[in-house]
């Protein structure tokens, strides 16, 4: 290392982040921690400063860390910090930053008191963020930020939220293209209306049905997962891939989002039942020809369970046109639960063998089938025939 010229130095040691292999390098030699301010990333752990001892404190030492950098990119800081720690932060190197991640830790069951400022109203001294991760979220005021006009990824994972607060940030972030909402509750009206968003991943729980509201025309991709009970997405034209999961979504939200979802390539499909939040009632019957003719450019298909079985009924089987054809399908992944109604469960397999001319995998994954019914074996006889058959295409899990 002596011998390397001045620049490769600082450049071999700007490729670090982590906070404890920095401080240890500046311990090395002068050479070494004059290297300091070329540094783009900084990366503190959760643990990092659990056994301070000199009466220093995490806000002092990440604010010593971050100051020492000119122009730092990406800071992620996972220990626990105050929010005038944070805003002090930011007033130093928030005008560089492009990558944000940070562990709030303000979001408890019975959270009452609010820093002021808040932590979220610091993030706004970072104008030019590209990317902001936020973990353990409390969000249930406005959070006071300006315009994030660079802004392309945002992560809430974690999170209490209003929904007059929600949609605030989402519209201080109007070029976002990639939206990630996982683990979020109190949420009863989500609106997005971002433009230019392209991939969109929600999940909520918490206090009962919701209703979603997309106003993205661009969407690419769309997971949502909750109880759902009633969807507003406008013409998706653009969406090739849908994810659908939940113990309970209205059959009326279901059906919208479908016939919205016309031009999807990609579709799972994992929901338990529908009806209302004081009843869960089965599906409704899915006319297996008028499904894929409304979906013609389908390539991989994975259904669970119910919804499976709302699929495998005789009548959309009858007097089938000799026209009909899957033309696009390749790859299909099929969760059964349960042996009742065998006979139209393999005719839909069948189906889904001679009208798919395309199909290269069919997965058939028998999940938590209770053996003791009376027709579990001879059902699962049934499906190992029906994979010896066709075994060139066919797998069972």
């Amino acid at each position: 290392m002596e011998s390397l010229p001045d620049a490769l130095v600082q450049h071999i040691l700007s490729q670090m982040s982590n906070a404890r292999d920095v401080a240890s390098c500046n311990c090395v030699s002068k050479r070494w921690k004059d290297s300091m301010p070329y540094l783009r990333s900084l990366f503190f752990s959760r643990n990092l400063f659990d056994n301070l001892t000199n009466g220093d404190t995490p806000d002092a030492i990440v604010g010593r860390m971050v100051s020492s950098v000119d122009k730092l990119e990406e800071l992620v800081v996972y220990c626990p910090f105050s929010s005038s720690g944070l805003a002090s932060w930011l007033s130093t190197t928030g005008p560089s930053l492009k990558n944000l991640e940070l562990r709030l830790d303000n979001r408890t069951e019975h959270e009452t008191f609010v820093e002021i400022p808040s932590k979220l109203d610091c993030i706004r001294a970072a104008l030019n963020l590209e990317s902001l991760k936020l973990w353990g979220v409390l969000m249930i005021y406005t959070p006071k930020w300006d315009v994030f006009h660079r802004l392309k990824n945002l992560e809430i994972v974690g999170a209490r939220l209003e929904d007059r607060s929600l949609f605030a940030a989402l519209c201080a972030c109007p070029n976002l293209t990639q939206l990630l909402l996982l683990g979020c509750e109190g949420l009863r009206s989500i609106l997005i209306h971002n433009p230019h968003l392209q991939h969109c991943k929600l999940d909520f729980f918490g206090v009962g049905n919701s209703a979603l509201t997309i106003k993205s025309p661009r969407l690419e991709s769309l997971e949502v997962q909750g109880r759902v009970y009633m969807v507003d997405l406008g013409k998706l034209v653009a969406l090739e891939t849908l994810s659908i999961r939940g113990v309970q979504w209205c059959w009326d939200a279901i059906s919208k989002l479908l016939q919205m979802a016309s031009e999807v390539k990609q579709l799972y499909m994992k929901v338990e039942f529908t009806g209302d939040s004081e009843s869960l009632l089965p599906f409704p019957e899915i006319d297996f020809v008028e499904f894929f003719n409304s979906h013609p450019k389908l390539q991989t298909f994975d259904i669970h369970g119910a919804m499976f079985a709302a699929l495998c009924q005789k009548k959309s089987l009858k007097n089938v046109d000799s026209r009909f054809v899957i033309p696009c399908l390749e790859k299909v992944v099929v969760t059964i639960r349960s042996p009742l109604n065998a006979e139209q469960k393999m005719s839909t397999l069948d189906s889904l063998i001679k009208y798919a001319k395309n199909l290269k995998k069919l997965t058939i994954k028998i999940l938590q089938m209770k053996s003791s019914h009376s027709s579990a074996d001879e059902f699962f006889e049934d499906v190992c025939r029906f994979r010896y058959m066709n075994r060139k295409i066919v797998s069972i899990e």
